[in-house]
Formats: C-alpha cells, sequence, structure tokens
C-alpha cells in the first residue's frame, strides 16, 4: 500500500510504516496544486497530513481510500467530499493532549506575571521591578473551562494542582455524580490541596458557556471547530467576564469572535494569550499581520501548542497504528467519518450454513425489490459451519421476497424480519433443514 505524507513527520512513523510493508512517499512541503499533482502521480491509497489543506480535487485526483490527520482536529479536510466518495478520514485524538495542556497554563503562568513583558524590559535594559511585582496569584482564583475533553480534563488536572477552581461546560455535556462531580475524572476530584491550605478546590458543571465565564477568572476554550462551534465565544460570552480577567485559546481561532474579543480587551481590560488565530499562513515561516497582537494585553504562540517531541511521537506511533491496521485487516480505527445516524428500518437476520453463494443470493432478492442494503454483518460459530447474517434494510422487503429467499437456497436454515422502530411486533419467517 502506498501511503504519501505530505506534512512533517517523525522519522520513527515513517520507519514504522516502511516496516509494516508500507510504500512511504515522504514529501513534507506539499500544498495546494503540488498536493493534488502528487497524489494524482503517486497513486496513493493514504495521505497523511498535519496542518495542510486537503480538497475536493484532490480526491478526484488519484485513489484515495483513506485520509489521516496526525492530529486531533481535521477541520482542514473536506469532509463532506470525502464521505460522498467512500473515502475514510481518521485523527488521532488525545496524542497532543498533554502537550497543548502544557502550554494553555504556561501561557496562564505568563499573564499573571507577565512575563514576556519582564523579559522585553531587561533585553531593553529596563529595570522594573517595582511594576513586575504586582500580581494576583492562581491559587484560590477559579479557571472556566469551555471543552472538556481530552486536553480541558488534562488542564483541570494542572490547574487544581496549582489549588484553582474549577467550572467546567462541554458542549456535547459532561455526565456528574451525585454530588454533580464529573465522573470522568474521578483521580482529579480525589485530589487534595497542598498541606496546611485553607481551602480545597472545588469542580462546577455548568449549563451554558456564559456561566462558565460569569465564574472563571481565567477562561481557556478547548473546544473543536465545527457548525455548531463557530464563533460560540461571542460578545455573549466574553462580555461575562470579570474586569482584569484571563482569557486563553489554544483551540482554534474560528470558535472565537475576534471582534468581540477586541472589544473587551480594550473596554474591560481582559488579559489575552492565543496560540491560533482566525487567519493563519499556510506555511510554517510567513510574514503575518494579527491587529490583536499589537494590544499591550495580549500575548500569543505560534500555534505550537502540538509541537513538543513527545506528542509528535505519540502521534507518529498512532499514524502507524492507523495505517497498519487498514493495511492488515481494512478496518480503519480512530475513523471520523461514518455516520451516527441510519436510514435502516428493518434488519433481516439470516441463519445459514457457512457456504459460497448464500448472501449473494439475498442480496440480489432485495435488489429486484430495490430495496438497498445499509450494513452488514456476518457472524461465524465455531468449527466454521454455521452462520448468522445480520442486514440492515432502509425499507421493507415483501413477505413474497422474504419467501423467495427461503425457497431459494438450502443453505438457510431460517429467516427473521425485525422493524427497528418496533421490534417487539417482528416478523418471523423460519424454515429448518436437516443437515
Amino acid at each position: 500500500m502506498k501511503v504519501l505524507i505530505a506534512d512533517k513527520f517523525e522519522k520513527s512513523g515513517i520507519d514504522g510504516l516502511t516496516g509494516a510493508g508500507c510504500d512511504v512517499v515522504y514529501e513534507p512541503d506539499l500544498k495546494d496544486d503540488g498536493l493534488l499533482k502528487a497524489v494524482a502521480d503517486t497513486g496513493a491509497d493514504v495521505l497523511v497530513v498535519r496542518s495542510t489543506k486537503v480538497t475536493e480535487p484532490m480526491m478526484d485526483a488519484g485513489q484515495l481510500s483513506l485520509i489521516v490527520r496526525a492530529g486531533a482536529g481535521y477541520d482542514n479536510i473536506a469532509m463532506p467530499a470525502a464521505s460522498a466518495r467512500g473515502i475514510y478520514v481518521a485523527n488521532c485524538p488525545g496524542k497532543n493532549s498533554l502537550a497543548v495542556a502544557e502550554l494553555a497554563f504556561g501561557l496562564i503562568i505568563a499573564l499573571d506575571r507577565r512575563i514576556p513583558d519582564n523579559v522585553a524590559d531587561l533585553r531593553a535594559g529596563k529595570w522594573n521591578k517595582k511594576e513586575y511585582s504586582k500580581s494576583r496569584g492562581l491559587y484560590g482564583r477559579t479557571i472556566g473551562l469551555l471543552g472538556f475533553g481530552n486536553i480541558g480534563q488534562e488542564l483541570a488536572k494542572r490547574a487544581q494542582a496549582f489549588g484553582m477552581n474549577i467550572a467546567v461546560w462541554s458542549e456535547i455535556g459532561v455526565e456528574v455524580d451525585r454530588a454533580g462531580l464529573p465522573i470522568d475524572l474521578p483521580l482529579l476530584v480525589r485530589l487534595r490541596p497542598l498541606t496546611g491550605s485553607p481551602i480545597e478546590p472545588v469542580i462546577r458543571v455548568c449549563k451554558t458557556p456564559e456561566e462558565v465565564a460569569e465564574q472563571a477568572d481565567v477562561l481557556s476554550v478547548h473546544l473543536a471547530l465545527n457548525d455548531r462551534t463557530r464563533r460560540l465565544v461571542n460578545a455573549s460570552v466574553l462580555n461575562k467576564l470579570k474586569p482584569g480577567s484571563f482569557f486563553i485559546n489554544t483551540a482554534r481561532g474560528e470558535v472565537v469572535d475576534y471582534a468581540a474579543l477586541e472589544q473587551v480587551i480594550r473596554e474591560r481590560g481582559i488579559r489575552v494569550a492565543l496560540d491560533v488565530y482566525a487567519k493563519e499562513p499556510s506555511s510554517g515561516v510567513a510574514d503575518f499581520e494579527e491587529p490583536l497582537m499589537k494590544l499591550p494585553n495580549v500575548y500569543g504562540t505560534h500555534h505550537i501548542g502540538a509541537s513538543t517531541d513527545q506528542a509528535q511521537e505519540a502521534i507518529a506511533a498512532e499514524t502507524v497504528r492507523i495505517i497498519k491496521t487498514y493495511v492488515e485487516t481494512g478496518r480503519v480505527v480512530n475513523v471520523v467519518n461514518l455516520s451516527r445516524e441510519t436510514r435502516a428500518t428493518h434488519v433481516l437476520v439470516v441463519r445459514h450454513k457457512d457456504q459460497p453463494g448464500v448472501l449473494a443470493g439475498i442480496f440480489d432478492a432485495l435488489r429486484e425489490e430495490n430495496v438497498n442494503v445499509q450494513e452488514t454483518e456476518n457472524i461465524v460459530f465455531n468449527g466454521a459451519e454455521a452462520c448468522v447474517a445480520r442486514i440492515n434494510l432502509d425499507a421493507e422487503p415483501s413477505e413474497a421476497a422474504l419467501q423467495k429467499v427461503l425457497a431459494g437456497n438450502a443453505h438457510i436454515y431460517d429467516i427473521q424480519l425485525v422493524p427497528l422502530s418496533a421490534p417487539a411486533s417482528s416478523h418471523h419467517l423460519a424454515r429448518t433443514l436437516s443437515v
């Protein structure tokens, strides 16, 4: 299987793919027309990218069957186009969580102690201990987390180690126990403050982003970008922040309304640290203009949240696992573009001998009735003499079609049609044959 890697990738990952028998083409600077041409020229089956955009024309240029996003988010890939062409898209969730959480907390400390400004003044030959001795400190403050997935949870652990209270909101909800604490983090909620600490940090699960912002001294964003989260952090949320609060974004620039953010920076003294921006250069080195970065209360980094050696090695290993599994089994782990909803209305359950042609005959009968198969699972029993096939259908086949299936193959023991909307009233046709 040929694998085209179109972004920077660890040597350990390339070696792992080669060891798995893949023909690897490594072109880390490909993008736009160059990537489109490479997809066509190499005939690659698998494309691996980090931040490089993968467009619909690229998918039509060659014979891709799998695109691996060597990272967590996948908004740089034309997902509807991939799904329409039956191209799997997989990602590497959680492998960069520690790296992003470490950067986010570093930015929080930098804002509180104004570390970049300290450094800049010292480099300019200025000593200003009187000014830079002013700091509120983080102990006993509340950090608000918008998003409570892998990264949000890792940041919560670090915040609690610093004695901070925690308020969380998640787009998909946060399951809590009877005490109202997140059950995702049993280790976190059992942590105790340092010896002699007068307070014990608490965790609150909030119903809205606005509620989190209202409680937060530090608001940190850890949301994936999708149609629901685009500009979710808007004026309604940002105006709930207390004057002088901190705002951190290490997720995606597009989840924040930067015009509203600029307004609260100017009018409410909000201090901001950003690692992501609405419009970022497509290359690693380029000129960059971001109006927010010209404001005195704003710090920035260069979208480096996931860029530690540890994170990149972990992502490379996960990418190898995804592709190796695909090569060896045809299955894709971490796939993100399979439908979670089904149009199936009925399940046809068929007990049959493990013989060639059984399923083909069933599919022929369904095709004649214009009934489409949504999903199929064929389970083989010990000894490989008998199987049970579960076939999800988008319509109900006629009784005549079912009788035709039974009569047309002596290797079928019985069939059962189960309406998904009312499984208790299933229609059952059975015939037992002597073997």
